[in-house]
């Protein structure tokens, strides 16, 4: 593979090249070479992650696991090298035209990535229509693979619902205190926690819907206090979590009452700091988890071999959403969007202690997350956490935590 700016992994942003054929005595222009769907050429695989705001770190790490899972599938799927075209996730409305640009502009097979919630419910009805599959590879509201589902998504972090689920065991008859971001994923975090609190026997006592890139916090920090709840139970993301949580600890309030958060990422407290950092929280993965599988673990190694630290949960994610859309290609033989979406629906990574792949009615990863616990005294720069638990141990039990088809609510146009 080829250098590039972004990891030392070719990233191309090819443009659509015109071949000239003769016709008769005159010559058609056409713009379909270099197309990832033609049958020779490089395959174009589209990446879509912020690269700006809160969220840029994110948006890095799962942009470079994405490139590392191409280099070490040696650059090629169907013999053929591959092409990766990189966009931002800078807002719902770029999202959703870079996702047509892909189809348009780049002709990928493909694309992996999506962070916000709202920008992948934004990119899926372009996936829809111009029959692009799509991977989200770090969105949790339930509507990806719930209402809103359609053919052509699939997604691979646990939904909200999940998550809140695997630490709702904990505030049994607590008093909590909801903070959560204004847009799709914080409403469906709210939404699904409510659900859960008359069965834990917790109450609600107090709530807040932030604006994304809010700096100061200190109001609702007091807020907080004058409740006085047993728990913060949140949602915030990127620099959204780390302004909270820095000013959370200078108000004096880290270690007086427990903070819980569901979808974080390494990347939040590596910026928040080891003197801030703290809590509970659920996310997809962690690289320092005993239990990793060894595919894992030599992602891990190659990770840290190339970039000079350990990947994050969203380095992961980018990783085993491009890993499974490369083995589902060469699956199908093809990049047709129809065959690949059908090897997506059968594709099943078996390495690791519990199996895991899509779901073929609502194409969501059925793959345990991990419950971590901010270690009380950091001494590495990166080792912030242990786990404390899977969300779930075996096959059975981590399928029945995701749900049944009634209960997804997915109706799926098979088209």
């Amino acid at each position: 593979m080829k250098k590039t700016p972004l990891n030392g992994w070719k990233s191309s942003l090819a443009v659509t090249r015109r071949r000239a054929l003769a016709v008769g005595g005159g010559l058609l222009m056409l713009a379909a070479a270099g197309s990832a769907r033609a049958d020779d050429g490089p395959v174009k695989i589209g990446i879509i992650t912020p690269k700006q705001g809160p969220s840029a770190a994110i948006g890095l790490h799962m942009a470079r696991g994405a490139e590392l899972a191409v280099a070490l599938e040696g650059g090629k799927v169907l013999g053929r090298p591959v092409e990766t075209v990189w966009l931002d996730e800078a807002s719902p409305q770029i999202s959703q035209q870079n996702m047509q640009r892909m189809a348009d502009e780049y002709k990928v097979a493909g694309v992996v990535g999506g962070n916000s919630s709202a920008a992948v419910l934004a990119m899926m009805s372009v996936a829809q229509r111009e029959k692009v599959p799509l991977i989200a590879a770090g969105a949790a509201a339930r509507e990806i693979t719930g209402a809103n589902c359609n053919r052509y998504t699939f997604r691979t972090q646990a939904p909200a619902l999940v998550q809140l689920k695997s630490v709702f065991g904990d505030l049994k008859g607590k008093k909590i205190y909801f903070m959560t971001p204004s847009y799709a994923f914080g409403q469906d975090v709210l939404r699904s926690a409510r659900s859960l609190l008359q069965e834990a026997g917790a109450t609600e006592v107090g709530n807040d819907e932030v604006p994304v890139n809010t700096a100061d916090y200190s109001s609702y920090i007091l807020k907080i206090r004058q409740a006085k709840p047993d728990v913060v139970v949140g949602a915030l993301v990127g620099l959204d979590l780390s302004n909270f949580m820095k000013q959370w600890n200078e108000l004096g309030m880290k270690g007086r009452i427990p903070i819980y958060e569901v979808a974080v990422s390494d990347t939040d407290f590596w910026d928040i700091g080891a003197t801030a950092a703290t809590g509970t929280h659920v996310k997809p993965w962690y690289y320092n988890d005993p239990k990793n599988s060894e595919r894992e673990k030599a992602f891990t190694k190659a990770y840290i071999e190339k970039y000079g630290q350990p990947p994050s949960d969203k380095a992961w994610s980018g990783w085993v959403a491009m890993r499974a859309l490369l083995e589902s290609i060469d699956k199908a033989k093809s990049t047709s969007p129809q065959a690949v979406v059908a090897a997506l629906e059968t594709w099943q990574a078996k390495d690791g202690v519990v199996p895991y792949g899509f779901r073929a009615f609502d194409h969501q990863l059925v793959r345990p997350a991990v419950v971590v616990r901010l270690k009380d005294k950091i001494t590495d720069k990166w080792d912030y956490m242990d786990v404390v638990r899977w969300t779930s141990d075996t096959a059975d039990t981590t399928e029945k935590a995701f749900g049944t088809k009634a209960e997804i609510g997915c109706t799926m146009d098979p088209s």
